[in-house]
């Protein structure tokens, strides 16, 4: 034994010994083979997921839940048997006057689905749409309710949906990560920020980790070579560095080395396949004009345009946020310019894929982090809605998705979902469902416990609203 040797090192090698060499394999296959470890016990519908995340909380009384009786009761005096001994967010203790829908509503395509005005887009392809008016949360501040939408639990550190699924069935790219995540902002506002925490790896190796791309700029920071060194001179650099880190993954056997390897080879090989992907010239005019962009604009209709090259190119789960719409005020100011940022893209998103023949095989997901109060937060001035997580409205569409559909409902006055309640595990097991997994046997042990992305309690795949 050399004398330089730890005792850390020693039992590190000791205790690795036993099953890193099989776990190392394992855990790195599942998150960049090709074909991925993980065999699909169901029938796998989708293979890929593009997920739209509103971030702040959209308005759902205001774009796609019109309720006749909170319009009739606008002004009026919330009555309190809806609220009474329920949580609140910024409107606890303080008398609920009842706030009706801002927006005109109209009915939609073939199906006649009722959605705002505000959503025209979105609208016409309301018949490749199943509106869910009955989604719940437990969480009602911006950070734990995202941390539970990603990863079914309101404490930061666990898998996000995106790692879990990168980790279960791989990746179909082997020159892209499996899962990749947008950021964009409309112009002119500074709402809250998105943590990373969003999109971890958590207890998952490091390679499923959700990589975050820029829309403006530089698209994957520190990915480019230093001036003045060549492509060669860096895969040599690569090489070496990878030759001393298997050396350490023989003498550890440590799954993380094993990962380490694999994402210094995948950053070598984005040199070449982020530029050619971010590179939209090849895109015709007809295309840009669609989607509503311009080339690298960092606008929401240019990462949904992204987002269809990355599903062109085999991503596994693509998350786009779209921030701002926390409207504690200035909603009636604030909405419509949101919802002209998104509506085109979303739409263009879906005919784009259909066009392309990956539509049936492309799951998306359009939802915020909670719902708003049928409240008001105000009677003067700027008028706004607080957080809320007993209702909130979204929408699904994509491979196995009965579109023209609306699924659950709420109360006469949109405070809380009553009929056929959805929960954020719910929505997650039928993601799953779409994906070919089994929600209830997709587990990992982690502190002597099988960690589910849904969690322990019960949770039911959305049956009705599947083809």
């Amino acid at each position: 034994m050399h004398s330089d040797t730890t005792r850390r090192q020693i039992l590190a090698g000791s205790a690795m010994s036993l099953f890193g060499t099989a776990a190392g394999s394992l855990l790195s296959a599942r998150c960049n083979a090709s074909d991925g470890v993980l065999k699909p016990s169901l029938p796998q519908k989708v293979s890929r997921v593009i997920w739209l995340t509103m971030a702040g909380g959209p308005s759902h009384l205001d774009l796609f839940d019109r309720k006749q009786k909170l319009a009739d009761m606008n002004g009026m005096e919330m009555p309190p048997e809806f609220t009474a001994g329920q949580q609140l967010a910024q409107l606890q203790g303080q008398k609920l006057f009842c706030m009706g829908p801002v927006f005109p509503f109209r009915r939609y395509a073939d199906c006649g689905m009722e959605m705002s005005e505000l959503l025209p887009n979105i609208g016409a392809m309301a018949d490749d749409i199943c509106l869910v008016r009955s989604m719940t949360t437990d969480a009602i501040n911006h950070d734990p309710a995202h941390m539970f939408m990603n990863t079914g639990s309101q404490i930061a550190g666990r898998p996000s949906m995106g790692a879990w699924v990168t980790y279960g069935l791989g990746s179909e790219a082997d020159d892209l990560p499996g899962f990749i995540v947008m950021v964009s902002t409309g112009p002119g506002r500074s709402p809250q920020p998105i943590a990373a925490r969003q999109w971890n790896n958590g207890f998952l190796p490091g390679s499923c980790q959700g990589v975050r791309m820029r829309s403006q700029g530089e698209p994957v920071l520190y990915l480019n070579s230093p001036d003045g060194v060549s492509n060669e001179r860096q895969g040599a650099d690569v090489a070496a560095v990878n030759s001393l880190n298997q050396l350490s993954a023989n003498r550890l056997q440590d799954p993380e080395i094993a990962t380490r390897i694999a994402q210094y080879e995948l950053a070598f090989r984005m040199q070449t396949s982020v530029p050619e992907l971010v590179d939209v010239s090849e895109e015709s005019d007809t295309t840009l004009k669609r989607y509503g962009c311009e080339p690298g604009d960092g606008s929401f209709a240019s990462n949904c345009l992204l987002a269809r090259r990355l599903a062109e190119r085999g991503v596994r789960f693509i998350q786009l946020y779209h921030r701002d719409w926390d409207h504690h005020s200035l909603l009636r100011e604030e909405l419509p310019l949101r919802a002209r940022e998104v509506d085109q893209a979303s739409a263009a998103l879906i005919g784009d894929l259909k066009e392309r023949g990956m539509f049936e095989d492309t799951l998306i997901v359009w939802s915020g982090e909670f719902g708003r109060t049928p409240m008001s937060q105000s009677n003067k001035g700027p008028i706004g809605r607080d957080h809320h997580n007993r209702s909130m409205s979204m929408w699904m569409a994509g491979g196995g998705i009965r579109g023209g559909t609306v699924y659950g409902a709420t109360d006469e006055l949109g405070y809380a979902a009553a009929e056929k309640i959805c929960t954020v595990h719910d929505l997650h097991a039928t993601m799953l469902h779409q994906l070919g997994i089994d929600h209830e046997r997709f587990s990992v042990q982690f502190q002597g416990l099988a960690a589910r992305l849904t969690g322990v309690e019960p949770a039911s795949v959305l049956t009705e609203i599947l083809s």
